[in-house]
């Protein structure tokens, strides 16, 4: 399934491929500076919670185990986006699981979180485990949740006062995605 190739809305390619052990520096330097473009994850710029080598062991984790995947998303050699999946641990919940999602800011509107997403959902079907994707979307990031709505998801729930941004609260909405399997 592996690597998928798709021309960007300004012509350029994207690669998506899973990561490796080998791009947790690069993919942890990614993260922290993607994390300073947005108020819409849950941490700020050099708050992501891996440091690099626990980063390449759940690359490695998301190598050998069935219902978790590690995407990115390669313009150029250059990372411009990130997709990670984890199902559940436990029989009874391994068949769903929360994607969490990264797009540089100069790539934003050229379909890159739409591929991550759809190459996703393409390879929780053919997983034969996963029946069900969830996710939680900042709810004043209005680009995403048209996005995801497009993609099939539905609002699922709202839990206020998720995130403390410059002395503001937010809250964020659930969704998920049924599949068919």
């Amino acid at each position: 399934m592996f690597p998928r190739t798709f021309t960007l809305k300004n012509g350029q390619s994207l690669i998506i491929r899973e990561a490796e052990k080998v791009d947790a520096k690069t993919l942890l330097n990614f993260i922290n500076y993607v994390a300073g473009e947005t108020d819409f994850l849950t941490f700020g710029e050099n708050e992501f919670f891996m440091k690099g080598s626990e980063l390449a062991e759940f690359i490695h984790k998301c190598e050998k185990t069935a219902n978790m995947l590690m995407l990115v998303g390669d313009v150029k050699g250059e990372l411009a986006g990130s997709l990670s999946f984890r199902g559940g641990e436990r029989q009874r919940i391994e068949h769903t699981g929360e994607f969490a999602i990264t797009v540089a800011r100069k790539y934003w509107g050229q379909g890159i979180g739409t591929r991550l997403i759809e190459t996703l959902i393409a390879w929780a079907k053919e997983s034969g485990i996963i029946r069900k994707i969830n996710l939680r979307v900042h709810e004043n990031n209005r680009r995403a949740i048209k996005l995801y709505y497009r993609l099939g998801f539905v609002k699922e729930g709202f839990i206020s006062r998720e995130y403390l941004i410059d002395g503001k609260l937010y809250g964020n909405v659930f969704m998920g995605l049924s599949l068919d399997n």
